[in-house]
């Protein structure tokens, strides 16, 4: 598949290291420019891009950077992918360690999923939002093994979802369907399946003991 990645970090840099590695033909971007990427894409294959061309005929559009910068991504940033594409939101609301007060989230009882929609003009699946980025180079298991994690996911968009879902268990995780991005509370911080590495039914029961109230330590 044909993916863009936008945001380097460990989340992204990562990402993109096990999708080429899997044989994906990878665009990345970040805030600071091509030229900043070229040892990842030496690395990796990936090719480096602006924001602007990271979407152009893509698949699946991974958005991984801080959630308070998801309002400064380029309008038409989607307007060059693939048809059908899917946009992947790997983003957390940190209001005291990085965003500050979003009056979306707080006042208005968003899901961080369903701010960052609106934001983009397009629905997402929420997925590796609680994911240690070195599981993603290091946890990856063949499908059956007794050690496979399991990775929450959840969306509005049941054709998108699938997709996601069937790329994550490329990458060697099991997956749970956490149901619609209103339900995707249960996958925010300080949530029981937050950073969670366990199978599919250890990640089934945490999503099913999650409280909507949100903790005070996340909270601007």
């Amino acid at each position: 598949m044909k993916i863009g990645i936008i945001g380097a970090g460990n989340i992204g840099g990562n990402l993109t290291r096990r999708l080429t590695a899997l044989g994906h033909d990878v665009s990345v971007a970040n805030s600071r420019g091509p030229a900043t990427l070229a040892a990842l894409a030496q690395e990796t294959g990936a090719t480096p891009v602006t924001v602007r061309e990271a979407a152009r005929g893509a698949e699946i559009v991974v958005v991984t950077i801080p959630f308070k910068n998801v309002p400064d991504l380029p309008a038409g940033l989607f307007d060059e992918a693939a048809e059908g594409f899917t946009v992947i939101d790997t983003g957390n609301y940190y209001p005291q360690q990085r965003d500050g007060r979003i009056a979306g989230v707080e006042d208005d009882g968003l899901t961080e999923s369903r701010w960052t929609e609106r934001q983009l003009g397009r629905r997402v699946i929420k997925a590796f939002n609680g994911t240690y980025a070195q599981d993603i180079l290091d946890r990856h298991r063949p499908a059956g093994a007794p050690d496979r994690i399991a990775l929450p996911v959840a969306g509005d968009d049941e054709a998108g979802k699938k997709a996601v879902r069937a790329l994550i268990e490329e990458l060697g995780f099991d997956t749970v369907d956490a149901g619609g991005i209103d339900d995707s509370w249960r996958q925010q911080p300080e949530t029981p399946v937050y950073g969670l590495r366990e199978g599919v039914d250890g990640v089934t029961k945490a999503l099913a003991a999650a409280s909507p109230v949100r903790p005070e330590s996340f909270r601007g």
